[in-house]
């Protein structure tokens, strides 16, 4: 079984940048797509970023122009740069990988994103 480890999360002010890291056991390309989500108190999971295996990106509304999604396939490891951060993007971010046959999806334990002056 595939194992996911999220890293790059903490503190930072509005306006400010970090990059979340996941790392994962296998190769990444066996998946249909990498995602990011994340889930903030009170609130239902959401999809914040996702790379298909084409390379095509898609990302939440709320995200597109300060958030970028991208892989390193030597390295196994996925990335969300996120820019321009805003108190309402603080969650719980979690790194997902989905596999379309059989249908299954794969969950790190989450990092936490805190924006906050």
């Amino acid at each position: 079984q595939v194992q996911l480890v999220e890293s790059g999360g903490g503190l930072v002010q509005p306006g400010g940048s970090l990059r979340l890291s996941c790392a994962a056991s296998e190769s990444i390309f066996r998946f249909h797509s990498m995602g990011w989500y994340r889930q903030a108190p009170g609130k239902q999971r959401e999809l914040v970023a996702r790379i298909l295996n084409g390379d095509s990106t898609t990302y939440a509304d709320s995200v597109k122009g300060r958030f970028t999604i991208s892989r390193d396939s030597a390295k196994n490891t996925g990335y969300l740069q996120m820019n321009s951060l805003r108190p309402e993007d603080t969650a719980v971010y979690y790194c997902n990988l989905h596999m379309l046959w059989p249908p299954r999806d794969y969950w790190g334990q989450g990092t936490q994103v805190t924006v906050s002056s």
